[in-house]
C-alpha cells in the first residue's frame, strides 16, 4: 500500500484542479437528490464501471495516490485523506479517498449519508461486500468500512462534510 515519495515537483496542480472539476461536474447530476437505493442504481446506470467517467475518475484517484495528494496520510493499516472540504462548486460534497487493502477503517456514522466510488486495484477486491461501482447509503447509516479480497482506492463524498466517528458497533 505504499505509495512513492511525494516531491513538490511531483504534485501536479493541474491534475488536482481536473480531479475537482470531475467531481463538480458528478455532484452537478446528483445535487438535491435523496441518498437513497435510486441513487445508487442511478450512478452505477449512467457512471458505473464500463462509463468513461467511472474510468476518468479512478485514473486520477490512482495518479493522485501516486503523487501523494491524494492518500497523504497513514494509520491503522491505511492511508487516507480529504482532498477536498464541502463547497458550492462541489454542491456541497466533500471528497476523501481512502485507500485500504484488506482492512477495515473506524466505525462511523453517516448523518447526511455517504456516496462511495469502490475502485478496485487488485482484481475480486470488495468493499462492504460490494465490488467495483457506486454504492450510496442513506442518512443515519453507520458502518466499519472494510476492503476484502486485495486492495481498493474508494471515494467517498460526503454532504456537508459530515461524518461522525464512534465506537465499533
Amino acid at each position: 500500500m505504499s505509495t512513492p515519495a511525494v516531491t513538490p515537483s511531483s504534485v501536479t496542480p493541474a491534475a488536482v484542479a481536473a480531479f475537482r472539476e470531475q467531481i463538480a461536474t458528478l455532484t452537478a447530476g446528483i445535487a438535491g437528490k435523496p441518498l437513497d437505493a435510486t441513487l445508487d442504481v442511478w450512478l452505477n446506470e449512467h457512471h458505473g464501471v464500463a462509463s468513461a467517467s467511472y474510468q476518468q475518475l479512478k485514473a486520477a484517484c490512482i495518479q493522485g495516490a501516486a503523487e501523494g495528494w491524494l492518500c497523504k496520510y497513514e494509520g491503522g493499516g491505511l492511508r487516507y485523506g480529504r482532498i477536498f472540504k464541502p463547497a458550492d462548486d462541489l454542491h456541497g460534497f466533500s471528497v476523501d479517498v481512502v485507500d485500504m487493502k484488506d482492512v477495515a477503517g473506524p466505525h462511523h456514522v453517516h448523518p447526511e449519508g455517504e456516496i462511495d466510488l469502490i475502485m478496485p486495484l487488485d482484481e475480486g477486491a470488495l468493499f462492504d461486500g460490494r465490488p467495483a461501482g457506486w454504492m450510496v447509503t442513506p442518512a443515519g447509516s453507520a458502518h466499519r468500512p472494510t476492503v476484502s479480497n486485495g486492495r481498493a482506492l474508494v471515494l467517498y463524498l460526503l454532504p456537508k462534510g459530515l461524518i461522525e466517528f464512534t465506537a465499533a458497533a
